[in-house]
């Protein structure tokens, strides 16, 4: 299904995390809807002391089978 995976290989910050599997790293969350979540986002952000969300080593959305995870955490905070 095309409308869940979409990879820029050709984008000048490709891949935007280190991964071991780049054929797999799904671009079609480039930035994060779940970023404003929180602690919920359900992938493993680390807060800096200033309280920012650091999400730099995080590719819980860039893969590919967490497309329904992603969807389904925006539909209950919406």
């Amino acid at each position: 299904m095309s409308y869940r995976f979409f990879s820029n290989k050709k984008c000048e910050f490709f891949p935007c995390h280190e991964t071991e599997d780049l054929e797999e790293f799904n671009c079609l969350f480039c930035y994060c809807p779940l970023y404003s979540l929180g602690e919920k986002c359900g992938g493993n952000p680390v807060f800096l002391e200033s309280g920012v969300k650091d999400c730099s080593q995080c590719v819980f959305p860039h893969k590919k089978q967490n497309y329904d995870k992603v969807i389904n955490a925006l539909k209950k905070e919406t």
